[in-house]
Formats: C-alpha cells, structure tokens, sequence
C-alpha cells in the first residue's frame, strides 16, 4: 500500500492547438463555424471540449510566448493530482504563466514577468515548464494564506516531485520577492509525506491550534512481532495517539469495513484515535478538544512496554 498515490496522477491524453497554413487547416478555415481560438495565432475544433484540466494547461502554456507555465498548473502538468485548476467556488482558474515579454490580456491566463532562470525551465512533455521548486514557490504565494500555502508545498512533495528540503532551499535562495515571507513561513510547516489537503488541514490544526508537537504523517507502523498495522494519517509517537481523516472516499460500506478493522488493529495494540470527518474542520475549537482529549486518554508508554513499534522488520526493507 501506498499511502501517498493519490497525490499523484497520469497526464490524460490532450488534444494540441494547431496554427493554420496551406494545408488542410487554413485561416479562412480556422475562422469558421468548426473551430475556436486558443490563442493568437492557435486553434482547435470546437468539439474539444477545454473541462479537463490539462486540455486547458496545454491550450494556454502552448501558445507563442518565451517563458514557462508555473504554480499550480505546471505541477499537474507534471503529475501532482491535488492541482486542480478550481479555485474555491469550483469556477477554472487562468492559466499562470511567466513571460520573458509582454502577452495581449487574456481572462484564461494569468502573466507574471517576475525573473525566470534558465535552470529552472525544463521541457515536460511537450510544455516548457518551471521547476517544481519554482512551481511550488509560485503557488504558495499565489494561495496568500499560510495554511493554503503549506498544503501547496505538501502536495506537490507528496507527488514525488520534489522535497520540502529542496523547496526550502530554493525559498530561501531567491531576493526579497512579492510574497517571500509566506513562502518562508509555510515551508517551514511543510512535510513531504502529507497524503491529502485535508490531512495537512489536520495536521496544522494539532501543531497550530492544538499546540502539540510535530506528528510523524503515512508512517508504517508496526507489531512488535513484525506484522504491519497501518500508516496513520497522524501519529504522535511519544503519547501513542493515531489521527485520521476519513474523506468522502471512505463512506462506501467496503472502505468503512476497512476503516473500522484499522481502528481495532491500532487500539488493540495500545494506541489512542480520533477521527475527523467532512465538516470537522470548519470548528476548529471543537477538533483541537477532540485532540487533546485523544491525548489525555493516550496510555503513554514507554518503547520497552509497547506492543506497536516504528521499527521495520527485516521483511519490510527487503520488500
């Protein structure tokens, strides 16, 4: 089991604008009835339709311009699942894109022409892209609040494609840009093994409003005879608390069966739980008592009398 695989996804197939000439499409053509503008100069069949999110990315980041696609839709281009191009009333986000010159306006892009280095554009199937360090860097910013911020840096280190270290190191390594301090403060929270939004919504909440200390995130947790117990969205390792958050993927009867034998196999072997559902983290007060709660009734003991442990078996590294 892979707690991290759905943060990551595979490129569908998309359908690439084309510029008219003396062949089949010409410009009286392009013109018509049959087809719809992209982009100066680019064009597609109106039955292609642009819902799909990476059909969007590739009319917009494919268009002529010197410069990379960056923040959110250079991370999905890559493979980031949780980039979605929605913004929070579920309506499509423009496009963003960093452009070495100027760009005609165009309410499906937005155009930065902040400093692009050549180190960190790169040819990603087709599209030329920012690094995902910048691409996390731009999108953190773009978010403008800390928490928001943190879940862009977690989600794009959970896909693979990069690592809170290196994103750190790139933070830290650039001027004094618009948005620098929020950037600085949320990779500061990131992790690299947060498996969803809402569980860094969670984890935030117990290290932020909660107080308590940094919990280990889709860690493989252990018997003390070597058999594999889970990988808790949460863990706090020195009371013994297991955290999870149940979204809606966990409402068919197949996946609450699962849930539920999870929840023994952990309590059976001495570790406290909570459960954050839907809903749960709009009340914030509420989550942050359930937590503390959770830890108070946690048995705190000590490594040698645990019947759970963080300590791999021989199986485990081998596999």
């Amino acid at each position: 089991m892979d707690p991290l695989a759905s943060a990551r996804c595979t490129r569908p197939p998309v359908v690439w604008p084309v510029a008219p000439c003396r062949g089949e499409l010409t410009w009286r053509r392009a013109h018509g009835p049959g087809f719809r503008q992209t982009s100066p100069g680019r064009f597609l069949p109106v039955d292609v339709g642009h819902d799909l999110v990476e059909q969007r990315i590739v009319e917009q980041g494919s268009r002529r311009f010197r410069g990379a696609v960056t923040g959110w839709a250079a991370l999905r281009w890559t493979g980031a699942a949780y980039f979605d191009g929605l913004d929070r009333g579920g309506s499509p986000l423009p496009v963003p894109l960093i452009s070495l010159h100027e760009l005609r306006p165009d309410d499906r892009i937005v155009v930065s022409r902040e400093q692009l280095a050549h180190a960190t554009r790169r040819r990603v199937a087709g599209l030329w892209c920012v690094s995902p360090e910048r691409a996390a860097f731009d999108e953190a910013r773009r978010r403008g609040t800390l928490r928001a911020a943190v879940a862009a840096i977690d989600m794009a280190a959970a896909a693979g494609l990069t690592t809170v270290e290196a994103v750190s190191r790139y933070v830290h390594g650039v001027g004094p840009w618009t948005g620098i301090e929020l950037a600085r403060q949320a990779v500061a929270l990131a992790i690299d093994t947060s498996g969803s939004p809402r569980e860094t919504a969670m984890r935030l909440v117990w290290e932020l409003d909660a107080g308590l200390p940094r919990p280990l995130c889709n860690v493989p947790v252990f018997t003390s005879g070597g058999r594999l117990l889970g990988f808790p969205d949460l863990l706090d390792p020195v009371a013994g608390v297991v955290g999870e958050y149940d979204g809606a993927a966990h409402l068919t009867a197949v996946n609450r069966r699962r849930d539920v034998a999870r929840e023994e196999r952990f309590r059976d072997h001495g570790l406290e739980y909570f459960v954050l559902v839907a809903g749960d983290l709009g009340d914030r007060t509420s989550v942050v008592r359930r937590m503390h709660r959770a830890r108070r009734r946690a048995r705190w003991l000590p490594e040698g009398e645990r019947s759970w442990t963080l300590e791999a078996p021989a199986w485990w590294s081998a596999a």
